[in-house]
């Protein structure tokens, strides 16, 4: 019998990338499952790189918004899917709204919120037993009260060579020379964001010794980057702002070494399998790491962190001022 599963996806780029965990891991436990995934829109090209996602179905609702008629309406429309199980990766009651009212049978999600009724096959999260997003997740394809295995699927995100070839003609890009793609900002907040003197000296080691240094980011991003430009007295090739997240992802496939705040690009160049260096300042690794076995992370040990603000409460910064750009350069020039 084919497993009809509509998971309901995170609203944001890293969680989403994680989901790839779930996903992957389904398939490779059941026989016949098809899985469709109800996301935002912005996820579409993300989603398009998952193979195991059969139909990605746009959210109508922006991240936030409760829209109860909205919702009933999208959920009157799946009903014809048959779905045979619903799984809410987010905690929240409105993402069990959806699921319940499509009279889907099977509804599975973590308590959270007052989800009694509209979930029926509800988890309580064990933080200390699944520590890690990414085993949350696929927890939720287990049984009720199976336990994880000890290995289960990282996301790998699959891009095409047409898409590649693509996307380097748009920009007219030059592939003769080893590239090191940078990721200074983060959604999140500025709290995560290591200074942009920082990877201003970062930058001109690498052009100095003859890689090309492309910036990446998105629109809110683009003066973050532009200081980093100003800062370095070197070119770099700056691209924030001037792509599709669908763009970002294949230009992260050319990278010969990612350097990376803690964002969704970070997960999307593990999904790649890119060597990474990740910056971790007020969040923290072992909660949301960079999934990939070539990854470094560099974090300091103060007494702060892990504060997750989205600014520094105590207003100096620390966790990322005294992560000085030396301690970055060893380990980007390390190659073991």
């Amino acid at each position: 019998m084919t497993e009809r599963l509509l998971i309901v996806g995170p609203a944001w780029v890293g969680d989403m990338v994680m989901a790839q965990g779930l996903f992957r891991f389904l398939h490779q436990h059941h026989e016949d499952v098809t899985i469709d995934v109800l996301a935002p829109a912005w996820s579409l090209p993300l989603l398009a790189r998952m193979p195991e996602v059969n139909q990605a179905i746009v959210m109508p609702i922006s991240h936030g918004e409760l829209a109860l008629r909205k919702r009933y309406q999208m959920a009157k429309q799946l009903r014809e899917k048959k779905y045979t199980q619903a799984i809410a990766l987010p905690n929240s009651f409105k993402s069990a709204l959806i699921p319940f009212w499509a009279k889907i049978p099977k509804r599975t999600g973590y308590r959270g919120e007052m989800r009694y009724g509209l979930l029926n096959d509800l988890r309580l999260l064990d933080a200390k037993r699944y520590p890690l997003m990414i085993e949350r997740f696929v927890a939720l394809g287990l049984s009720c009260g199976e336990t994880l295995p000890k290995t289960y699927p990282w996301p790998a995100l699959q891009i095409s060579n047409d898409a590649r070839e693509k996307v380097i003609q748009k920009f007219h890009l030059n592939m003769s020379q080893p590239v090191l793609v940078m990721c200074p900002g983060a959604e999140f907040g500025p709290a995560k964001r290591w200074p942009e003197r920082y990877f201003a000296t970062v930058a001109e080691r690498f052009v100095t010794a003859g890689w090309q240094v492309w910036l990446l980011g998105s629109t809110s991003d683009r003066a973050v980057t532009e200081m980093i430009e100003k800062l370095s007295n070197v070119s770099c090739v700056n691209l924030a702002g001037q792509t599709t997240l669908e763009e970002a992802i294949d230009l992260i496939s050319f990278a010969t070494k990612v350097l990376t705040n803690d964002s969704g690009l970070m997960h999307i160049a593990a999904a790649l399998d890119k060597p990474i260096v990740a910056v971790y300042g007020p969040t923290s690794p072992h909660f949301t790491p960079p999934l990939h076995l070539g990854s470094k992370v560099l974090q300091l040990s103060l007494p702060c962190q892990p504060c997750f603000e989205r600014v520094c409460p105590l207003k100096h910064h620390h966790c990322m001022e005294q992560l000085l750009p030396q301690k970055i350069l060893s380990a980007l020039t390390d190659e073991s």
